[in-house]
């Protein structure tokens, strides 16, 4: 089973597009509109992540939504922005493409990660949600046992 797709919320249909079409290289294939009754209406937006997946995004306006609603996922609920992301599949020339491309538009990477099994190369979006260009150096480990004694982990406490 894979993803269909993952959808957000944005506040600016544009800038939206732009990071994820322009400079992410994501296309935008289809968007959806709808009016409610009640007259408020919405936009959905969904971006080819080029394997078949797509990454959407709602634009809502009067559908029940706060009007001081929050798009950045982790931060806005109190975390670390990198908690709540989305993290693409990459190679070493699309994590150059995309530094390059962001760069002439004068954003800066949030970070620039070698985990040792992956490095990864991270930006925030518009919208507040950070996103990762993963590329496998080898690969995601598959160490179902130790995964799974991990669980119950806990830290050291310090006295």
């Amino acid at each position: 089973m894979s993803f269909h797709h993952v959808a957000y919320a944005c506040r600016d249909t544009e800038e939206t597009r732009r990071f994820y079409e322009d400079l992410m290289g994501f296309r935008l294939v289809h968007t959806e509109v709808a009016e409610a009754p009640t007259g408020g209406s919405m936009r959905h937006l969904f971006f080819d992540t080029g394997d078949g997946s797509a990454l959407a995004f709602f634009h809502v306006e009067n559908m029940g939504e706060s009007p001081d609603y929050k798009t950045d996922i982790s931060t806005g609920n109190g975390l670390p922005v990198w908690v709540n992301h989305v993290a693409f599949g990459a190679t070493a020339d699309m994590q150059e493409g995309l530094r390059g491309r962001m760069d002439a538009a004068g954003i800066k990477p949030l970070m620039d990660i070698d985990h040792g099994w992956c490095h990864s190369l991270y930006y925030v979006d518009p919208n507040g949600i950070m996103v990762e260009f993963c590329r496998n150096t080898p690969g995601l480990p598959d160490d179902r046992d130790s995964a799974l004694e991990l669980l119950s982990w806990r830290p050291t406490v310090k006295a």
